[in-house]
């Protein structure tokens, strides 16, 4: 168990932010939904997907690079220097390169040919934010390379302050979609101008701006063509379903359809700060060759990861007819059948996540990316069938089978590379804990009188009937249980006495 209690010990670092961010994320949400209305909030989802998408070649070929070779800094002297010096003339070739193809785009037409007349001017305001971006990426991965962790978790924060508040407040002063994206623009500059501040006092600027004498481009430049390949096709789960959704059917539905999606995606809080956590800690595993601690250390955190993640999906499946309408407003209340359908296949992508992870640090990508590939193609597939029969309901069921897949898949991949994630997954077992656990929860959501009370009863007699049927049950043992707490910050590992 030592080395699952050291990842905890590290989990618990990055947490914290993360966590900030999402309960910034959770209040603004509804406020940001009300104020725009459902074909607003539809338009700005849209322009955070293109966005997104947009970005993968020319960020992703930028951010894992400069993150991993600043890292390298005992090479030589300058060395910091020259793979900033490149990184950043490399990022800001790319930028001007996208940027361009963006406005040429807008100036053919095409953006009011595949959408509207209004998105001519988002576009505009999307190269600004796909040319700010850039930098906000390159400088904060960058921190990341020097170890300054507890410098990047806080400036994350920032980020999502600036976006929520400055973007609301324009909002209010009646800019509507223009002003949230007109948030993450200052947002993403202020990130940038901080970071970049925190860099320049760190190295030498004399040096910077110093010609080199060598560099070693072949190896900068073929660090990332796989690794964008992933994310490009990892992005593409996140995104297309929402782009064809606003092609073929509009703006409201697309609006209803992105508010199911937010709440299924809380289920990936913790999934994503092990994603996190887990690429650079096995790296060194892989390179030392202690396969049987990947498994064993993969084993444990895939069954906590599934019970935990299986015990939020049962919660808001229960309260979903009293969390959508009161969270996003009464005429949102149509999201709440996408919203159950989606949530399985979230299931199964939150439990992926940290195995994406544990394949990357391994170094070999090839059965990572067809695994990813074939996830992303069955999404395109089965939404481009689904949604013109049966609008937002059909990109559900389409995205929730490929979010699926990507745990079988990625569990086929992980064999592949060699280690066996499902080493202690204890499969029927979880079963049980989550149909035992799972009828009493479904009646408190039924019974229970008032939404407030509801929401604020379910969650926490829930959690408690669900630990104690996974200690019955064997899901989860009372000592695995009892160290986990006792890891927890005072007051909360007080708990361990359990």
């Amino acid at each position: 168990m030592s080395g699952t209690s050291r990842l905890f010990q590290r989990f618990l670092s990055l947490f914290g932010p993360k966590m900030l961010s999402t309960i910034i994320a959770i209040v603004s949400t509804p406020i940001i939904v009300r104020l725009l209305g459902p074909g607003g909030y539809g338009d700005y989802a849209v322009l955070l997907s293109i966005y997104s998408l947009y970005m993968i070649p020319i960020s992703s070929a930028i951010t894992e690079g400069v993150q991993k070779f600043v890292a390298e800094d005992e090479r030589h002297d300058a060395w910091l220097e020259r793979v900033i010096q490149f990184y950043f003339l490399l990022a800001l070739v790319l930028v001007l390169l996208g940027v361009t193809i963006l406005l040429i785009f807008v100036g053919l037409g095409l953006a009011e040919r595949f959408f509207d007349e209004e998105f001519t001017f988002y576009f505009y305001l999307l190269a600004a934010f796909v040319f700010v971006g850039q930098f906000r990426g390159l400088t904060m991965h960058t921190i990341l390379g020097f170890g300054l962790e507890h410098i990047n978790g806080p400036l994350g924060v920032l980020k999502k302050v600036l976006i929520t508040g400055v973007g609301i407040l324009l909002v209010l002063a009646g800019l509507d979609v223009t002003g949230m994206v007109l948030g993450n623009i200052i947002a993403e500059l202020t990130v940038a101008v901080i970071a970049g501040y925190v860099i320049l006092n760190r190295i030498s600027v004399r040096q910077l701006f110093q010609i080199p004498d060598s560099v070693p481009v072949r190896e900068f430049l073929s660090f990332n063509v796989l690794n964008v390949l992933l994310v490009l096709l990892v992005m593409s789960l996140f995104h297309i379903d929402i782009v064809m959704v606003r092609t073929l059917v509009g703006d409201e539905a697309t609006g209803y359809y992105r508010a199911a999606l937010a709440l299924a995606e809380y289920l990936w809080i913790v999934p994503i700060v092990l994603q996190t956590l887990l690429l650079h800690s096995t790296a060194s595993l892989w390179s030392e060759g202690k396969t049987d601690e990947i498994t064993e250390i993969s084993g444990r955190i895939t069954r906590y990861n599934v019970l935990l993640v299986l015990v939020m999906a049962i919660g808001m499946a229960a309260l979903a007819h009293r969390l959508v309408p009161l969270y996003y407003g009464a005429d949102f209340v149509v999201a709440t059948i996408p919203l159950l359908l989606l949530l399985p296949g979230a299931i199964g992508f939150a439990v992926a996540r940290p195995l994406q992870a544990i394949c990357q640090g391994s170094g070999n990508l090839r059965p990572l990316i067809t695994a990813v590939a074939i996830a992303a193609t069955l999404n395109v597939v089965l939404n481009a069938t689904l949604i013109p029969l049966y609008g937002m309901n059909g990109a559900a069921v389409a995205t929730s089978t490929s979010y699926g897949s990507m745990f079988v898949l990625l569990i086929w991949a992980s064999w592949r590379i060699g280690y066996n994630p499902l080493s202690d997954f204890r499969p029927g077992r979880v079963a049980a804990t989550a149909v035992i656990a799972g009828i009493p929860i479904f009646v408190m959501g039924q019974v229970i009188p008032g939404d407030i009370l509801s929401l604020v009863v379910v969650p926490i007699l829930g959690l408690a009937i669900f630990t104690v049927t996974a200690v019955v049950t064997g899901a989860l043992e009372k000592e695995e249980l009892n160290e986990l707490l006792g890891k927890l910050p005072a007051p909360f590992d007080k708990a361990a006495a359990f």
